[in-house]
């Protein structure tokens, strides 16, 4: 006969296998943590080019909300301005794409379906642009997956022949 094991102290960092048992029915726990307490990290890495690095950076945002829905099912019915600063130019594109994602991501839902960078200043690391979109819904805008956050990892700015960028975000 089988021995049926009761786990009793086994604390919540354990993770019990039923099948875990020897050959004699003695319960053989492996440590894993338990599946709350797993930590998945994610991460997809943008990449944008244009003519010029204004069109690069537009693309790049484009390319953050392209993961978070179908912008093609987005109407041009409102108008939401961004503004950022930084003190070098991966900083700047770090909180250009952060901004934008903050206006998702707060109160306003707003989804672009265009973005046009105004200017980018070079020597202050400022840049303004405008988006044409709507408030995100889900009725109406399929859900992709959520951009938790824009990262330092690996970002570049290579401006050798076309301008392009490559920006990582954490999902």
């Amino acid at each position: 006969m089988q021995k049926v094991p009761v786990l009793t102290t086994i604390s919540d960092f354990l993770f019990f296998n039923p099948h875990s048992l020897n050959m004699f029915g003695d319960v053989m726990p492996f440590l894993f943590p338990s599946p709350s307490d797993l930590d998945h990290t994610a991460d997809v890495q943008l990449h944008a080019w244009g003519d010029t690095l204004e069109e690069a950076f537009e693309q790049c945002v484009m390319a953050m909300f392209g993961y978070m829905t179908d912008t093609e099912t987005v109407e041009p019915v409102d108008t939401v301005e961004v503004e950022a600063e930084g003190h070098d130019m991966l900083s700047l594109l770090f909180h250009f794409l952060d901004e934008w994602l903050y206006k998702f991501s707060a109160n306003e839902f707003f989804i672009p379906r265009e973005v046009k960078v105004l200017y980018i200043d070079r020597m202050q690391f400022k840049i303004r642009s405008i988006g044409w979109g709507e408030e995100f819904s889900l009725p109406k805008h399929p859900q992709g997956t959520e951009v938790k956050a824009i990262t330092y990892s690996a970002m570049q700015i290579c401006e050798d022949e076309k301008p392009e960028v490559f920006v990582i975000i954490d999902i």
